[in-house]
């Protein structure tokens, strides 16, 4: 298990666009949620130990958020082929499990994930109504082994300050940690660190 920090995409970014299949066999955009309130855009898989310590809780927090008008989107972007706990059956699996009420997508390409920066599973992007950056990061400060209850507190909190029309405190943009993205060989970004 490798532990990486995520990029922390510069706030203000626009979202990235992408249009990705579900486990549902349907295919997402953003715009399909045009309306919302904010945009939770995540990247997860089914395999990792940071993802894993907290999906109970992403699915709490989804449902309990969704109610309040924001949109949600995970995003598996590992090389199935050498990771096949991430196949899109397994992630059919994970849904039916975890209860996640928010489509959950393959990025079979990880083009999508290179757009966002993203590094590590888990790693969460809020964007405002406007689909405007306002926060990247850690869902909390638990970690596996570290004894901190997973609460969701950070991502929480930016919801919060986005649905109050407030600014979110440079204190809350903390990095996510997590197991870094399952690269294709030779796919690596540029900013990849092992």
């Amino acid at each position: 298990m490798v532990a990486v920090n995520s990029t922390m995409l510069p706030l203000g970014t626009p979202a990235p666009a992408f249009h990705l299949p579900d486990t549902q066999g349907n295919v997402v955009s953003l715009e399909a949620f045009d309306g919302a309130r904010a945009y939770v855009v995540m990247f997860i898989c089914n395999h990792c130990p940071y993802v894993r310590m907290l999906r109970r809780e992403i699915a709490q927090l989804a449902s309990e958020y969704q109610d309040k008008g924001v949109a949600l989107v995970a995003i598996n972007s590992n090389d199935v082929e050498n990771y096949p706990d991430d196949s899109m059956d397994n992630m059919r699996d994970e849904v039916a499990q975890q209860g996640y009420s928010f489509p959950y997508c393959q990025d079979e390409t990880q083009d999508v994930a290179k757009a966002y920066r993203a590094s590590c599973t888990p790693d969460f992007y809020v964007f405002n109504h406007e689909r405007l950056l306002v926060y990247r990061g850690q869902f909390d400060d638990a970690r596996p082994g570290n004894g901190i209850n997973v609460t969701g507190s950070d991502l929480r909190a930016a919801l919060d300050a986005v649905l109050d029309d407030e600014e979110i405190p440079d204190d809350v943009q903390k990095p996510s940690i997590g197991c870094n993205i399952k690269w294709k060989p030779g796919q690596e970004p540029d900013y990849f660190r092992k």
